[in-house]
């Protein structure tokens, strides 16, 4: 039986990134998002407009969706392992600013120190909820015209078509990020991720549960 150290099962072995209620938030979040981004497109966009017509249903497609963004958001605070995660995305450490400096400068030589979530998650977290709240306010504003005066209302359509803009340019980044990191995806969709990508990639990272190997150990 290999010992705990053994090069094969520090390969094989799985530990607990994300519960399955954080995996659901991620999920529900991510396709409330894209519904978002889909329906801001054939709104903006003149080719996709005609192409896909139904003007009035695409536009209250896009509002409620934009509105439900929150919902996955509350429901999870019942969730004990989502509310320490959210604790350490809002902490921001000395290692996070090495983290970020040496992310800026684009330097591959010094270490990146990072616990469970780096300095570029939770930068983003942090600003993603922001735009968030951000859209939804001007949103309502747009929609319910009798809240507001035409200035007031017109002031929110520019902020919101160009932070709607950010928003898509900040997710394209975020995805692909996404796509370079399989491992990272494969936390996200399986909740558990390989020691070996936790031990290099956040360092400062002491996961609070160890799985089994997923294969069996050859003899």
């Amino acid at each position: 039986m290999p010992r705990p150290s053994d090069p094969v099962r520090q390969r094989t072995e799985r530990i607990h990134r994300f519960s399955r209620a954080e995996r659901w938030i991620h999920r529900s979040t991510a396709a409330l998002m894209g519904l978002c981004v889909a329906t801001a497109a054939c709104l903006y966009l003149p080719p996709l407009a005609e192409l896909v017509g139904r003007r009035h249903l695409v536009v209250t497609v896009h509002v409620w969706s934009g509105l439900l963004l929150v919902v996955p958001f509350l429901l999870g605070l019942a969730s004990r392992a989502f509310r320490a995660d959210l604790r350490r995305l809002g902490r921001f450490g000395p290692h996070d600013r090495v983290w970020l400096r040496a992310a800026l400068r684009r330097d591959r030589v010094t270490r990146r120190p990072a616990g469970k979530f780096n300095a570029g998650q939770k930068v983003y977290a942090g600003w993603l909820a922001g735009a968030v709240l951000v859209m939804a306010g001007t949103g309502m504003l747009m929609w319910w015209t009798g809240l507001v005066p035409l200035v007031q209302r017109t002031a929110a359509t520019f902020v919101h078509d160009w932070l709607a803009l950010a928003v898509a340019v900040v997710l394209a980044a975020h995805i692909g990020k996404a796509l370079a990191d399989p491992e990272a995806r494969r936390g996200l969709r399986t909740g558990s991720v390989g020691r070996a990508w936790a031990e290099r990639e956040h360092p400062l990272w002491q996961p609070e549960q160890a799985e089994q190997p997923e294969q069996a150990e050859q003899p």
